[in-house]
């Protein structure tokens, strides 16, 4: 049984997924294909990855091996930042399905809510090392981004990284809402304000780096680490889980949709776990008063 929840265009969209990002290509299939085996079946994925042939080839083999059918599986993929002018957004989204030999996703967001230079250099840099900002405004990347639904190259279109007042802006202007909108959320960036507004929006969240510092991208030794958080730690003690499974589990019952990554079939099995226990509303209280607004992927910028 898949555990989901309802998409604003009554889509179900499963309440766990797994995380492909810094998902090595040589490692990757095998990865999607434990996944599915285990029962994922909702793959977050992006460009911006380098490795969509990848994940896409572990997705059809289990297609082919009548594990599952192209519609058992949710799978997202995301606009890169040099890809927002307007007459990219639809070739772009064409390109992500070639590579994952797929003919439609199930969610297209748009990765960041800046753009930048136009082109295949996905950082782009001027000669001091900064990055080349592009100009174009991501409103009118949205309305091509409703092409992607017209033209049913992506079922569900969404935001990854926007603030609430990014969020309205693109409301003032959509003809079609943006489902879900993506962000770093864990226990120490808990995201409450976000979380609340997109729910009066009726837009879902779904949480990156729930673990905090592993895999993010831009990891340094003073990242958060709640995996290795005391009160966390007793917690998971005294239920006979993990702290993996406690911070997921903690997530989904704020409603928020977790992508953990991970290389390992035995994490996988014991992330996917997480859909099989509660927490107290001690617990999550708990968990709650951790949050210090700390962020791993801030991007000052």
């Amino acid at each position: 049984m898949v555990h989901t929840v309802k998409l604003n265009n009554n889509a179900d969209f499963p309440i766990l997924g797994l995380g492909t990002f810094k998902a090595n290509p040589g490692e990757v299939e095998q990865i999607v294909k434990d996944a599915i085996d285990i029962g994922y079946r909702h793959l977050d994925c992006a460009m911006f990855y380098e490795n969509e042939k990848e994940v896409g080839a572990g997705v059809r083999a289990k297609i082919a091996e009548g594990v599952i059918k192209r519609e058992d599986i949710f799978i997202t993929s995301k606009l890169w930042n040099t890809y927002h002018r307007p007459d990219m957004v639809v070739p772009t989204c064409k390109r992500t399905l070639a590579d994952l030999g797929l003919d439609y996703v199930d969610l297209y967001l748009v990765h960041w809510p800046h753009a930048f230079k136009e082109g295949d250099d996905l950082i782009p840099t001027d000669s001091s090392g900064k990055i080349i900002y592009s100009d174009v405004d991501y409103v009118d990347t949205w309305k091509e981004m409703e092409k992607c639904v017209k033209t049913g190259l992506a079922k569900s279109i969404g935001l990854s990284n926007f603030n609430s007042k990014q969020i309205d802006r693109v409301l003032e202007v959509a003809t079609i809402k943006p489902v879900v909108n993506q962000v770093e959320c864990h226990p120490f960036l808990n995201q409450t304000k976000l979380i609340e507004f997109c729910k009066k929006k009726n837009i879902v969240v779904t949480a990156y780096s729930p673990f905090g510092g592993p895999a993010s991208i831009a990891q340094s030794p003073d990242d958060p680490q709640p995996l290795k958080d005391s009160k966390i730690k007793a917690i998971a003690d005294k239920k006979g889980k993990s702290p993996a499974q406690v911070i997921l589990r903690y997530l989904i019952q704020h409603g928020v949709v977790p992508i953990p990554k991970s290389a390992h079939k035995n994490r996988l099995k014991d992330n996917f776990e997480a859909l099989n226990f509660t927490l107290t509303p001690d617990e999550v209280a708990t968990i709650d008063s951790l949050n210090t607004n700390t962020r791993i992927c801030s991007h000052p910028r």
